[in-house]
């Protein structure tokens, strides 16, 4: 594999993460040849979305947690006299106190294997007190290397004329359109009241259901293929920058999205729908006459509270909490406004921080459905490969299962200048992007992380009841100590394709003060109650009952200068992992701010040519318009069908 790779490229990006991917499909897009390579054999990075066997053999990983002491070393006889070796990482630490726990029962046998897995994965599942995983092996793309032959796309992947009608969403809501059909491989939405499309249940789908309120691991196992699960727990605004660089770039024809439909709020023990739209406002029953016009009056005065700066200049040295006690907001609408429309925290944001995020917050209400947030079909992990997948159209090469021993650096220029793979094949390029897990001990001596604290949990029910199963709510809990932070909570429902049916993903983020255990299991008891045998005939348990939960640490370098990691070359690039944000501003910020160091002047990641501006050489397409086999192919075992909202505009109350 390694002699059929080019000798030479305009960019090297190491890790598939979110902001390497933006990055490799804006260089690739601009004419740069482009190489992206990463360790690990599946896309994403520490960014991915895992089957829930992959799951599992991601626990196992990181729980082994060794370093290879057979390395072969003979690459370093390949550095000259007037070069130095800048070594990468061969572990990845970015993930830290991984600890599951199962509380389903364990009915497993010999035979249990997840549905539609390419090999026979036989698991094992210790009990609710321990945190060894059981060890499926993952499944690994076929093709480790991604060349650049052409491949025809779908016929509905077409390039559109209207950018902002790229952007697809999956919800009835947003369109006034008919309800979603969906089982467990489709969902489907119907055009009008005449057209309406029926999916014939498969074999695995009728053969054996869960019974009512049982729900064991064996049928979790089975159905492990019916799960995304994110490492990376994160919503898009509607009007966010990642949403307008989807549209702009036309990555969007690669993915689909839902809009999140409830914003929930926990007071006083129980978990109530927060109003936040017009209409939810005046529908409200949880609020008074008066309540609907204090908090209409305000979020009024929030849109366009930068027209009138005296009437809150002589708060901004206090925190948004004690602004809004200024306000004349009743206690019921202060806790609203500052825990699930601002969403900041309550010690820490000031009031012109709370101000711009509830005028953030509103001026997404609307533009696709009755929340300001979407949330992508298949997961966050989705994402990256939406990127990937355009900068292989546009010529790049993509090699999983890749590692990369070492950059080269001249001496006497003081820039790199080359990689030497697992291979040992030295590579040539001009520019090197390296996601920061990739780097040595010794490079990050001097870096100072924070943390993450991330669970997920598998339950059997919603934390809020309602009529339709098929919501997808966000959450916050605020903090109750100091020091601690707000935990932010996403119910994703089995028409996400993130869990199977008759299930909930539930993911719990905040920012770490001790190990994610002890961060989020006050919060996971509050909101659930541990799945046992002995409640099974009681079908009216007042908390939904949790079937299996994972917690770790994920490492936050976000905050990072780039001047504290040891020795890099100017042209050397850090890509930073995930921060403990709502969305995903920072990635797009950072890539950008990297593409233009590269490629100045070149506008980032431009809309795609129109089909009728394509130029053919003989038989074969430009560059510009060619596909690649390189292309990752995201989670392509159910069809996908969306509706095509035209201008989002259309939809906004």
């Amino acid at each position: 594999m390694a002699d059929n790779l080019p000798s030479e490229f305009d960019v090297i990006v190491i890790g598939t993460g979110l902001p390497e991917s933006i990055i490799a499909a804006a260089c690739s897009r601009s004419g740069q040849r482009v190489l992206h390579v990463d360790s690990r054999s599946y896309y994403g990075g520490n960014w991915a979305s895992f089957s829930f066997s992959g799951l599992l053999s991601w626990i196992k990983e990181y729980q082994e947690n060794s370093d290879d002491v057979n390395e072969n070393l003979t690459w370093q006889e390949q550095i000259l006299e007037n070069e130095e070796a800048i070594t990468l990482s061969k572990k990845d630490r970015t993930i830290q106190h991984v600890e599951v726990f199962c509380y389903a029962s364990q009915d497993l046998h010999e035979d249990v294997e997840e549905i539609g897995a390419l090999q026979k994965n036989h698991a094992s599942v210790t009990s609710a007190n321990s945190t060894e995983a059981a060890d499926p092996a993952c499944q690994p793309p076929e093709d480790e290397s991604l060349s650049t032959e052409s491949c025809e796309m779908p016929a509905e992947q077409t390039l559109s004329s209207d950018p902002e009608s790229a952007l697809e969403v999956n919800d009835a809501e947003a369109t006034g359109e008919k309800e979603n059909y969906c089982d467990d491989k489709t969902c489907v939405l119907s055009t009008s009241g005449e057209e309406t499309s029926e999916n014939v249940p498969t074999a695995e789908d009728t053969a054996e259901q869960p019974k009512k309120n049982r729900i064991t691991y064996s049928q979790i196992i089975k159905k492990g293929r019916r799960f995304n699960i994110d490492l990376v727990s994160k919503l898009l605004y509607s009007r966010g920058l990642l949403i307008d660089l989807l549209i702009k770039s036309n990555v969007s024809r690669y993915a689909e999205f839902k809009n999140v439909t409830r914003i929930l709020a926990f007071r006083e023990g129980r978990v109530e729908q927060v109003p936040c739209s017009r209409a939810d406002v005046f529908n409200s029953k949880q609020l008074t006459m008066v309540e609907k016009r204090m908090l209409m009056k305000f979020l009024t005065f929030c849109m366009e509270y930068e027209e009138h700066p005296d009437e809150y200049k002589a708060y901004e040295e206090i925190t948004f909490s004690e602004y809004l006690k200024t306000q004349k907001l009743t206690p019921n609408l202060q806790y609203f406004v500052l825990h699930s429309i601002a969403m900041t925290s309550e010690l820490a944001s000031s009031t012109l921080d709370g101000l711009k995020a509830t005028k953030n917050f509103l001026r997404c209400l609307g533009r696709y459905g009755n929340t300001p947030f979407l949330f992508p079909l298949y997961g966050q992990g989705e994402l990256p490969q939406c990127f990937c997948r355009m900068c292989a159209v546009f010529g790049g090469i993509y090699c999983l299962r890749h590692s990369v021993k070492c950059l080269v650096v001249d001496k006497e220029s003081g820039k790199c200048k080359a990689i030497i793979d697992q291979f040992g094949q030295r590579i040539i390029s001009k520019h090197f992007l390296v996601e920061d897990s990739y780097f040595s001990e010794n490079t990050c001596l001097h870096v100072q992380y924070r943390q993450i604290s991330r669970a997920v949990l598998i339950t059997d029910r919603s934390v809020l009841k309602t009529d339709s199963d098929q919501q997808i709510s966000i959450l916050t809990i605020p903090a109750e100590e100091p020091g601690t932070s707000a935990v932010r909570v996403f119910e994703l429902c089995s028409s996400t394709m993130t869990c199977m049916k008759g299930t909930y993903l539930v993911h719990l983020t905040c920012t770490s003060s001790k190990t994610a255990r002890e961060d989020l299991e006050p919060v996971v008891q509050k909101l659930f109650t541990p799945y046992t045998e002995t409640e099974i005939e009681n079908e009216e348990v007042e908390k939904p009952r949790l079937l299996w939960a994972l917690y770790f640490n994920m490492r936050d370098s976000s905050d990072i200068s780039r001047i504290c990691y040891n020795g890099l070359p100017s042209n050397v690039h850090v890509c930073s992992g995930a921060d403990c944000g709502l969305g995903n501003e920072n990635a797009v910020k950072q890539a950008e701010t990297l593409f233009q160091q590269i490629c100045p002047n070149e506008d980032f990641c431009p809309p795609p040519p129109n089909p009728e501006d394509i130029v053919l050489d003989g038989d074969s397409l430009q560059p510009e318009a060619s596909e690649s086999s390189a292309i990752p192919e995201a989670n392509s075992e159910a069809p996908k069908e969306s509706t095509n909202l035209g201008s989002p505009e259309e939809s906004s109350e």
